[in-house]
């Protein structure tokens, strides 16, 4: 089943849309909808966008209440990111409503016209940090329009002109004195033809879009508890299930026993599903009791069982060898290298890291009376979702309806393509007959112990210097498994090379005449996925801790070596200026504390650290502080953009210093939070942001604070303590 979906969700080469998009609207509970039309131009592909009522199917991006409430309708899944804020700052902007009355939800079901543009269009999608490149056009199309027909309807109810009447903060208003919320026009605004020549707002007239004093909507109730994710879902008679996952991957059921668990007070029921033993109670603390009591015998045949400690040998082992793919080649690094005044190489290693959000992985699914299915859940990709749940059940995708809840945090984890946690929902429904809704709640051990993490990565680095200190040749062996294989983005893969395993690295901003970018792509049983920043988490490190041994070879300061490799005008030496402004780098530093600096562009947005960091004796360090500069085009939500970065270097700490998932025979190591240690807030340094002004559209902001920080620390580390990190986190190679 799966393999087939996968295969039908092949993302295909780009091509000219056969379907026009038209701005429509319709009435809703009185109010209005705005949102886009699918206009087919074959007689086939009008049976499937036309329903029963001949009109073009709707689907809207917001409606507008007759009370004025606006809610504006989100292709994009908010895990904390500020997804919704950002889209609710482009409507609002637009149609000039009060910000107080903006709301946002999730919606899924139509990825012709929820699809992520990003992504090709071909299926909705959260990802890459992509919320404002596929949404900055649409959503502020949709605002526009929603505010040309309000005017028109108040213009013709008041019997003046449209260019008399205004609107600011949701009120429309015309100079006779007359007044009126936004409401009591929206269902005659419905009425009304949406209008062709939509004009969009010039940046000189924005009040919301890059308002660096604009709070996010939803911050009231994030921090009063009333924000509801899908670990608050309840629902009448909902029974709570835990699974019991192989302790090796690949390790299948071969026979349970359960008549212990079975006579625990509370539990319902224990059964097997393709991912395991459910067991289903009336609540959490029954359902753990009684997987306590759950006897399983594992068929183990197919099972991963080696440790880390042998893959990575093999990886060092597979890095000093020739790549088996090539990912970048320029001239000829051979002979780059025969001529050379000094040859340096390093060889550095990445271990396989947790997600580790704050909500463990959770899902509830409901069969109701009419046949449909229900499923609440963090839809991050929720068109496979529905398709999966729909064949698990035996019903068309259209009876499957998705409940795209707010999530405690993913950082890719969610973003799976077998459904995970969402299949295990529906398959446990399925398997006690939907006699009762059912909510799957992971435990914090589950979740750090159930796969999908950022795969393990050695490096090996050659680099030539010439006589005059310039760097001439580059080559860089990357080893690792590959994210895209066998998902979605498989067609992404070019001869062997799986370009998330390369991002970051392939694609190097530095003027090298000679480099070549190798890769070797390991099949290991651990299931792997992507972890916020993707593949630039470890080849920015690679790389960038290189270029700063490379610049100490050459006697130069390691600024001054990478703007020497940089076009004076390109976005990386604009933002490493800046960085290098703020931090006042020329500035000599109080005795003790010792600087290192990164550059690297993510997801179309480029950002440069300066780490400073203090020695506190037996070779301990501590990171004070971090000024980063940002290009990531224009900020809709500057307030946004700083707590992105902020968190992201927290992040990015806390996985440099201490993380890390080990396993020992094939079975993880790490439980929970007391041996998985992400950043202690003690330990979070003073950060500076700085967001370069720009004009252009905006880029991605959830990742790209993640991947500068670990070099800049390894630099500032090297600095202070004289030694070069190689080994991944910090504590092995510091400790060692």
């Amino acid at each position: 089943m799966i393999p087939k979906l996968m295969q039908s969700l092949a993302l295909p080469a780009a091509q000219a849309s056969r379907r026009q998009f038209l701005l429509g609207s319709m009435t809703v509970a009185g109010g209005l909808a705005v949102g886009f039309h699918i206009l087919a131009v074959s007689p086939a592909e009008a049976a499937d966008t036309t329903p029963a009522s001949g009109s073009p199917a709707l689907t809207p991006y917001l409606t507008i209440g007759g009370d004025g409430k606006v809610t504006v309708l989100s292709s994009q899944f908010e895990m904390g990111q500020g997804s919704y804020n950002g889209l609710a700052t482009l409507v609002a902007e637009e149609l000039d409503a009060d910000w107080s009355t903006i709301d946002v939800m999730g919606v899924a079901g139509n990825s012709k016209v929820y699809g992520n543009i990003a992504f090709g269009g071909a299926f909705q999608g959260t990802g890459g940090s992509t919320s404002m490149v596929t949404s900055w056009e649409r959503y502020r199309k949709a605002g526009a329009a929603a505010r040309a027909m309000l005017i028109a309807a108040a213009a013709s109810e008041w019997g003046v002109q449209a260019s008399e009447v205004a609107i600011e903060n949701g009120i429309l208003s015309h100079p006779s004195g007359k007044k009126d919320g936004i409401g009591e026009f929206a269902a005659k605004a419905a009425a009304l033809p949406v209008p062709t020549d939509l004009k969009l707002k010039e940046p000189g007239d924005w009040k919301l879009i890059g308002n660096a004093e604009l709070k996010r909507f939803d911050s009231a109730r994030k921090t009063n508890g009333t924000e509801q994710y899908t670990i608050d879902v309840k629902l009448p008679g909902m029974l709570t299930a835990v699974m019991i996952h192989p302790p090796l991957f690949g390790a299948k059921v071969k026979s349970f026993y359960a008549t212990a668990a079975r006579s625990i007070k509370g539990v319902v029921d224990v059964v097997e599903t393709p991912r395991g033993v459910a067991i289903v109670a009336e609540h959490m603390w029954a359902a753990i009791k009684g997987r306590e009591a759950v006897k399983v015998e594992w068929d183990e045949t197919g099972a991963e069982k080696r440790g880390t400690l042998e893959l990575i040998s093999m990886y060092k082992d597979l890095a000093l060898k020739a790549p088996a793919a090539i990912a970048r080649k320029d001239g000829d690094v051979d002979a780059a290298f025969a001529g050379v005044a000094k040859v340096l190489e390093a060889t550095l290693e990445f271990p396989y890291l947790a997600h580790a959000a704050m909500e463990p992985l959770n899902a509830v699914a409901r069969r109701n009376d009419d046949g449909t299915l229900e499923v609440w859940g963090g839809h991050q990709y929720p068109d496979i979702y529905q398709m999966l749940a729909s064949q698990i059940v035996g019903i068309t995708p259209d009876k499957v309806r998705l409940h795209v809840m707010k999530t405690g945090g993913s950082f890719g984890r969610r973003s799976v393509f077998d459904g995970d946690v969402i299949v295990e929902a529906v398959y446990i429904a399925q398997a006690i007959g939907f006699r009762a809704p059912v909510k799957v709640q992971w435990t914090r051990e589950d979740d750090m112990r159930g796969g999908r993490y950022r795969p393990v990565y050695v490096h090996h680095l050659k680099a030539g210097l010439d006589g005059d200190g310039k760097l001439v040749a580059l080559s860089d062996h990357v080893v690792g498994q590959s994210l895209m294989a066998n998902t979605a983005f498989q067609g992404a893969i070019k001869n062997g090379v799986d370009p998330s395993s390369v991002e970051g690295v392939a694609d190097l901003p530095y003027a090298i005449p000679n480099q070549t970018i190798g890769l070797s792509t390991t099949e290991v049983g651990v299931p792997v996925l992507w972890w916020r920043s993707v593949g630039s988490t470890h080849n920015t490190f690679a790389v960038e801790t290189f270029i700063d041994e490379l610049a100490e070879a050459a006697g130069r300061d390691p600024i001054e070596f990478r703007l020497s490799m940089l076009d004076p005008q390109s976005r990386h030496a604009t933002i490493l200026k800046l960085a290098a402004e703020k931090a006042e780098w020329s500035k000599e530093l109080p005795k003790g504390r010792f600087r290192g600096v990164s550059v690297a562009e993510c997801f179309g947005t480029v950002v440069a650290q300066i780490a400073e960091v203090s020695t506190e004796g037996s070779g301990s360090f501590k990171v004070e502080r971090v000024v980063a500069a940002v290009d990531c085009g224009l900020a809709v939500n500057p307030d946004q953009v700083r707590a992105q970065v902020e968190g992201g270097i927290g992040f990015g700490l806390g996985a440099i210093m201490s993380e890390e998932i080990t396993l020992t025979a094939g079975k993880v190591d790490q439980g929970n939070y007391d041996m998985y240690l992400p950043l202690r807030i003690d330990s979070m340094p003073v950060v500076e942001v700085h967001i370069l002004a720009s004009a252009n559209p905006p880029s991605g902001i959830g990742e790209p604070g993640v991947p500068p920080i670990g070099p800049a620390v390894a630099n500032a580390i090297y600095n202070a303590l004289g030694k070069r990190i190689r080994v991944l986190p910090f504590a092995r190679s510091i400790n060692a």
